[in-house]
């Protein structure tokens, strides 16, 4: 055995002796002396694989405790190799510690958490588990409460691969464990619970008060709820529109302390800041928990951990008036009258789900308040145990089973076990990037979404929408009602509203009535105001803009709302009529409303308060307005001067104005005809004087797809008239009845639509009438009303409108619709579950000989022109249809001549009245369609510009074909 021995160390004698002492002596102890000493001999000359195989062989089922320092001895000889067997260890470890374990000995506590340091964080969840619950239930039973706390701990919050029966399981021993180390200490603080798990990031802050709902036909305004999800830019967007209100109130500057108005706060708010609350409102923080086992989890007596410090806001610099208090050593309702805190009775998350808790707080004083946590009681759900598993754990590593149905989970049996603690919740802000020390390190800026101050009273405003339509046609006038309702103990003043879309809505002039009739009374009333009378000579009326709040040359982004004396007081409720025009172009429009109002005492913490509404409006096609101005140049001298003194004009200019309308609208919405009821003119320098229309007093009529053409003359403002200040409305009404367009709506609309610019000073110019008009300062507005007949459930309506058309220069036509918008054409599409037989098409020359055309018509005429501008010929266009069918016809006469060599010879005129039908034929029908050509000069004319389409009525072909056009139709206008 000595280092310089010529022999080696003859290790099979030592092996021979320890197997006749146990084999044929069957004298254990001698056998157990000669191992050991074998083994030292071994590890001596750093033999330690076989100093471990020869204890490891040693190992029985006779003696726990012998078997067990075997192992724990084999174990530490796989560490000491001269490259380590790590795992082996931790494996023999493992062994040792069962077998002390069995032995009733504490030294497997040491064993397992030798054993624990190997396997931890090597994703060998099943192992760690097992060993974590060993190395519990050896601690709780050595009275070491912590530690087995600590281990049952570290199985729950990890992602377990446990079946659902073995998590409940060990969740039902780290109930008892946690319960039995409460009763032993006497620490009063609530500890830190493991489940559920608590996403603090996640949590969100609602400051304000539970919106009521609507009842009936009112709606409520939407606000900002929890349910809502957070947009940057629509955020964005609301703090410009609080921006421009806020300029407003404060004469035109915003204040360096403004803050914009956050009513909800998340992970993507800015919460730098304080938030701002105010008392008698509560707060209500909801809170993301995830159940990561796959067994219920019930909650019960849920509620917020908070401090609270009082202070007094009333003066510049708040001060404290009271310590600090909290609830969590307190009881709850001993401070009922400082904070109101909710407690939610039970609450169950179900396996591997995700809940959001709500959690409500209302403080009664003024003072800053910190939500800490949340505090609730944890028990178990039920388990289903159906398939008769027994309470035992799996170790899969080297097949071992360990009993846990003694004392703990023998005491839980049938029993739902439930401990109280809480957690915190703990905000981490957002990572600081703006100094050099900042982008070196890692550091975090401050998150103050859960450290609100309570401030004084203020007023709380809700708002609801009376017969707020979803759908408008293109310049529909609607009339709704919107009802302020000051739901709070304190009264309210300044209220504004400011919208995305300031031309959408308007609640009237300044000196409109503040007490109108209520809703159900005026349902079926008009939205304008009008007067009987019959079509005449244009009713005029001077208008100011500062009436309808317009006070520049931009549009009114922010709208005062008139308050009865400016003050809306507690409890008290306003309704006021609030009118609605559909938007110009088709779709479905996001309209923005911020409302914004103060309090009447004014407090240094918050100055005003805000409340959002978003409603959504489908607008479908109605009518295009086209416009073109024509200089008038026919009377001359004495005569057209008589002629203006007669009519009480000025003698600067008068012009011609021709409107095109064209009903755009494919029957949507159930509409089927458009009248034309009104044209109105403003301006400052002109005004429509009178029509000049072909059909006498009717108001046109356009069915879908069909055009018409109006004639109008404009003549310049009396002298009185013409103002820098003041504008100039003109009314032409084709029916009996004329809307006054110089009040509200109508006039609230063509404001709030945009103006031109302002005069230039210097006066207005002098020039004739072209060079006066060119000036756009000193355009003409067009506002055509228009009424549409509507069939909805079996019923027909009538529905109001009004569209706009800005003429600033001569000879250029205006159009209410953009060239995109007007070019888009809405087709239908028309899916057949069943392919129809092939049949025979009729050839494209076929399908251009449905129709033949004829014009009647005079081949000379003779008319006055210096007495009368325009003449107007009638004529009559002939219609035959061809076939054995019906045919659909569509005739349009705003065709014109563009050959420049066409228009030399023949010269240039217009068709009056509708210029586009739509009709049906039947089988060889000859129809009669009477037309109007208007001319403003003598000369030789082509008629023949009319064209025709026409389709067989039974085809689904979505395309008329042009049909064949007749000869050249020449006509002599002689002036005499």
């Amino acid at each position: 055995m000595s280092l310089g021995a010529p022999r080696p160390y003859p290790a099979h004698y030592m092996d021979t002796a320890i197997q006749t002492y146990r084999d044929v002596c069957k004298n254990m102890l001698l056998a157990e002396r000669c191992c050991i000493l074998s083994a030292e001999i071994l590890k001596s000359q750093t033999k330690y694989s076989d100093a471990a195989t020869l204890l490891i062989k040693m190992t029985t089922e006779d003696s726990d405790l012998r078997s067990a320092l075997l192992l724990e001895q084999a174990a530490h000889c796989f560490i000491n190799m001269r490259s380590p067997m790590v795992r082996k260890f931790a494996f023999h470890m493992i062994l040792a510690g069962h077998r002390f374990s069995k032995a009733a000995q504490r030294h497997a506590l040491r064993c397992y958490c030798q054993a624990l340091q190997v396997y931890k964080g090597k994703d060998w969840t099943l192992a760690e588990d097992h060993i974590n619950f060993t190395i519990g239930r050896q601690s709780f039973t050595l009275r070491q409460p912590e530690n087995a706390v600590a281990a049952f701990r570290h199985i729950l919050i990890n992602d377990s691969k446990q079946s659902a029966v073995q998590q409940a399981a060990f969740l039902r021993e780290y109930l008892y464990v946690y319960k039995s180390m409460s009763q032993l200490t006497s620490d009063s603080s609530l500890p830190q619970l493991p489940l559920p798990c608590l996403h603090s990031s996640q949590t969100r802050v609602f400051f304000g008060h539970e919106r009521r709902l609507a009842e009936g036909e009112k709606q409520a305004a939407t606000h900002v709820s929890l349910d809502q999800e957070f947009d940057r830019d629509l955020s964005q967007l609301w703090r410009e529109l609080e921006e421009q209100v806020v300029a407003v109130a404060n004469r035109g500057t915003v204040p360096i302390t403004f803050q914009p108005s956050q009513c909800c706060l998340n992970s993507q708010t800015d919460n730098l800041r304080y938030p701002l609350a105010v008392v008698e409102e509560p707060i209500i923080v909801e809170m993301v928990f995830r159940n990561l086992l796959k067994v219920p989890l019930a909650l019960s007596a849920l509620s917020l951990l908070w401090k609270f410090t009082p202070k007094d806001f009333s003066g510049p610099q708040g001060s404290t008036v009271g310590e600090t208090i909290t609830n969590e050593k307190e009881a709850t309702t001993a401070l009922n009258g400082i904070i109101d805190t909710q407690v939610i009775p039970e609450f169950t998350i179900s396996p591997e789900e995700t809940k959001v808790a709500r959690l409500k707080l209302l403080p009664h004083k003024t003072g800053e308040l910190h939500v800490l946590g949340v505090v609730y009681n944890l028990g178990t759900g039920e388990v289903d145990n159906s398939e008769g598993v027994s309470q035992t754990l799996i170790f899969l590593f080297f097949l071992l089973t360990v009993d846990v149905t003694d004392h703990a989970a023998g005491s839980l049996a049938g029993d739902l076990m439930c401990v109280r603690g809480q957690q915190n919740l703990e905000i981490q802000g957002p990572r600081l990037n703006m100094t050099k020390e900042e982008k070196t390190s890692v550091k975090y800026g401050p998150d103050h979404r859960l450290d609100p101050i309570i401030t004084p009273p203020m007023p709380l405003l809700e708002v609801f929408f009376i017969n707020f339509p979803t759908g408008l046609l293109c310049g529909e006038i609607r009339k709704a009602w919107v009802e302020f309702v000051n739901v709070s103990a304190v009264p309210l003043t300044g209220l504004r509203v400011a919208s995305t879309h300031p031309e959408f809505f308007t609640f009237g002039s300044a000196t409109s009535d503040l007490t109108p009739v209520t809703p159900t009374a005026a349902e079926h009333c008009s939205a304008y105001k009008t007067v009987a009378m019959p079509p005449s000579v244009a009713t005029v009326s001077l208008v100011s803009p500062a009436a309808f709040g317009v006070t520049s040359s931009d549009r009114p982004i922010v709208a005062e709302i008139p308050l009865s004396q400016g003050v809306l007081g507690p409890g008290e409720a306003l309704q006021i009529p609030l009118w609605l025009r559909g938007p110009d172009r088709e779709g479905v429009h996001e309209i923005n409303f911020l409302f914004y109002y103060e309090s009447t005492e004014k407090t240094a913490k918050l100055s005003h308060r805000v409340l959002r509404h978003t409603a959504f409006i489908c607008a479908s096609r109605s009518l295009s307005v086209k416009a073109t101005a024509s200089r008038s140049n026919t009377l001359h001298g004495r005569e057209r001067e008589s002629e203006e003194r007669q009519e009480g004009e000025d003698k600067n200019g008068s012009m011609l104005v021709f409107v095109d309308v064209e009903n755009i609208n494919t029957s949507e919405a159930g509409v089927r005809e458009f009248h034309i009821v009104q044209v109105s003119s403003s301006s400052r320098q002109w005004r429509l004087h009178k029509c000049i229309n072909p059909v006498g007093d009717k108001d046109s009529k356009l069915a879908s797809r069909e055009r018409g053409k109006l004639c109008f003359k404009a003549t310049r403002c009396r002298a009185e008239e013409a103002t820098s200040e003041k504008y100039t409305f003109a009314d032409l009404n084709l029916g009996n009845e004329q809307i006054v367009s110089s009040t509200t709506p109508c006039a609230d609309f063509f404001f709030r639509s945009g103006l031109p610019s302002e005069p230039r000073r210097g006066g207005v110019s002098t020039g004739g009438a072209s060079q006066i008009f060119e000036d756009k300062y000193h355009c003409i507005y067009h506002m055509m009303s228009f009424q549409a007949y509507v069939v909805e459930d079996n019923k027909q309506l009538i529905l109001e409108g009004q569209l706009h058309v800005a003429l600033q220069t001569i000879g250029k036509e205006a159009c209410s619709l953009s060239q995109k918008e007007e070019a888009q054409e809405m087709v239908l599409l028309k899916f057949k579950p069943d392919v129809p037989p092939p049949v025979s098409k009729p050839s494209l020359e076929q399908l251009s000989h449905l129709i033949k055309t004829c014009l009647h018509y005079p081949e000379s005429y003779d008319h006055p022109f210096p007495q009368k501008s325009l003449c107007m010929v009638p004529v009559t266009l002939m219609l035959s249809n061809c076939s054995l069918a019906q045919v659909d016809v569509i005739v349009d006469l705003r065709h014109k001549t563009t050959s420049p060599e066409s228009l030399e010879v023949h010269g240039s005129f217009s068709w009056l009245g509708q210029t586009q039908y739509k009709l049906q034929l039947q089988a060889q029908e000859v129809y009669r369609l009477s037309l109007k050509a208007c001319f403003f000069q003598a000369g030789v004319y082509n008629l023949g510009t009319p064209r025709v389409f026409a389709k067989l009525a039974q085809t689904s072909a979505m395309c008329e074909t042009s049909q064949q056009s007749a000869m050249p139709a020449l006509i002599i206008i002689n002036s005499v």
